[in-house]
């Protein structure tokens, strides 16, 4: 018991030590008991003003302020990366395309970390080119499937990482596969522990070896789905091996065009002339199977019958074969521009503030996509919003130089403005500064947030909002500024700490344009090229970019 006298002050210390067993967790605690806390919680301090400190930004959009400014990195960092747990997901487990994702943000504010998991990662995939889809880090056990995306994300990921960062270097890193039991004709997937293989090749080869298990295409000339693209809940569409995705087209599409760059630096010819021909095929199967009039479809089961289209009573529309569309760049630009108006039309509902995955959800068709049609009507990934997705188009509508779309979406995306009266808290019933994975249009519990911390879509959310609306991008040394910002917005700054550097970049737009630049200066001399790149320097200076849209 402790008493405390009026006006007094007292303070108590306690201690909790995680650690693996209990004499770590008693070491741990002597450690701290002899140690200056104040000087531990100084450090803390200092290492998050570090990380978060990295980029700061000032727009009209307070709230989008808040969460860029702190709340998406540390969200991505602490939950994702290193605590891989939350309210709703306890495993601790890595998942393999999850934490690429996640690492994607880093890459610019702690290219450390990004590197180390890619190396990581990548010592999780089998010789014959397929990976574990999620493993347990203490034991090494996982699940062996026939999702079909894994393999590619780690291709995508690490060009990311090389152009964020100009390390080719990582690249030439030598990680051994693994090696286990092989998936049986109809066995779905394989939870055990596998071995690591006397083979061994850099990480080039394992993302080549990743890409080359993806060609296989189905009769329409795209992609197989497998056990599951990025919907894992889409299980049973192309269980049979025929079913077919047009999403992982796009995304498939992406990966090799920069890989097959890639392979001309490395020599390897042969490569990227074999991608390079498969991007072509993949161009021609896309654009005339996949059209379906008014959008892209999302794909076809295994017996041909389409998905994500006009025909279709339920999934008429799935949002991420549009945004997709426009991300990977592979789109016709009619059709690219025109599927993310339906995308507007369609799935977002401005009235509630959702963007829906696709509608109508599954319920009562002959369709059995897989246990997606196990969710209630508009809840999670069954026709609800799935924030990961919805921020995909956040940058698609900046790709297509829309900044009023995309900013708008953004606003309707970030938890902030879920919370912002006392009905929208007790509709919402979620934390407001952290982003839900979910949020459900079912009737009866429209707006009401789902599984929160644990979602990959913080590390997306910082990337729209970062590189898509603000346009800020850093490649090496150089940084590159696109911006695509409301026609409203008057003005906004970014501060980048580079080294012991730090550049103040304000943006102005006298003429309440969404994009294009008109003027800059650096440090008061002129700056002619466009698009407008400028050479980073680490010495201790602060230099000033003005930039006039225009």
């Amino acid at each position: 018991m402790v008493d405390i006298e009026p006006n007094g002050v007292a303070e108590i210390v306690f201690f909790l030590g995680d650690a693996s067993d209990d004499a770590e967790a008693q070491s741990l605690i002597a450690r701290y008991r002899q140690a200056d806390l104040d000087a531990v919680l100084t450090e803390v301090r200092g290492f998050w003003d570090e990380i978060v400190g990295a980029v700061q930004v000032k727009t009209p959009d307070r709230s989008m302020d808040i969460m860029l400014n702190g709340w998406l990195v540390y969200q991505t960092l602490a939950c994702r990366v290193w605590a891989r747990s939350g309210f709703y997901q306890a495993s601790g487990a890595y998942g393999f395309r999850d934490q690429l994702q996640d690492c994607m943000a880093l890459a610019t504010i702690r290219p450390s970390i990004t590197r180390e998991h890619l190396l990581r990662t990548v010592s999780r995939q089998f010789v014959e080119g397929d990976v574990q889809h999620w493993w347990l880090s203490h034991s090494g056990q996982g699940v062996r499937t026939h999702i079909s995306d894994d393999r590619v994300w780690l291709a995508y990921a690490v060009a990311h990482y090389v152009r964020v960062t100009a390390d080719p270097l990582v690249l030439d890193e030598v990680v051994p596969f693994l090696t286990g039991q092989t998936l049986q004709p109809g066995e779905s997937d394989s939870f055990f522990q596998p071995t690591v293989s006397d083979e061994s090749a850099s990480l080039y080869e394992h993302c080549a070896r990743a890409l080359d298990a993806s060609l296989a295409v189905g009769s329409h000339g795209l992609p197989l789905i497998g056990g599951g693209d990025w919907n894992d809940g889409m299980n049973r569409v192309g269980e049979g091996g025929r079913g077919e995705s047009v999403w992982l087209g796009w995304l498939l599409h992406a990966t090799l065009d920069v890989f097959a760059t890639i392979a001309d630096g490395r020599g390897d010819a042969a490569r990227a002339a074999n991608w390079r021909k498969h991007m072509q095929a993949l161009t021609t199967g896309l654009e005339s199977q996949a059209w379906d009039g008014d959008w892209y479809r999302r794909g076809w089961f295994d017996d041909g019958t389409p998905l994500g289209s006009a025909t279709n009573d339920e999934c008429r529309i799935d949002s991420i074969s549009q945004s997709w569309a426009v991300i990977s760049g592979a789109a016709r630009p009619d059709r690219a521009a025109q599927g993310m108006r339906a995308v507007d039309r369609e799935l977002i509902l401005h009235h509630d503030g959702l963007a829906l995955l696709f509608t109508p959800p599954f319920d009562r068709s002959a369709l059995d996509p897989g246990y997606i049609k196990g969710y209630p009507p508009g809840v999670r990934e069954n026709g609800g919003q799935y924030t990961h997705a919805a921020l995909w188009s956040v940058m698609a509508f900046a790709g297509l130089g829309d900044g009023d779309k995309a900013a708008a979406l953004f606003w309707i995306l970030n938890p902030i403005n879920h919370a912002r009266t006392r009905i929208d808290m007790h509709r919402y019933k979620v934390e407001p500064y952290v982003v839900a994975a979910d949020v459900y249009a079912a009737p009866g519990h429209v707006g009401r947030g789902g599984w929160t911390w644990y979602t990959g879509s913080a590390g997306w959310m910082q990337r729209a909002g970062i590189e898509s609306i603000l346009g800020l991008r850093i490649e090496g040394n150089v940084l590159r500024l696109d911006p695509c910002i409301p026609k409203s917005w008057p003005r906004f700054e970014i501060t980048l700490r580079h080294g012991a550097s730090r550049y103040e970049i304000v943006v102005e737009n006298p003429q309440s344009v969404p994009r294009g630049i008109a003027a800059a200066e650096l440090d008061g001399a002129k700056i002619a090229a466009r698009p407008l790149s400028i050479p980073l320097k680490d010495d201790g200076a602060i230099h000033r970019l003005q930039v006039r849209l225009g």
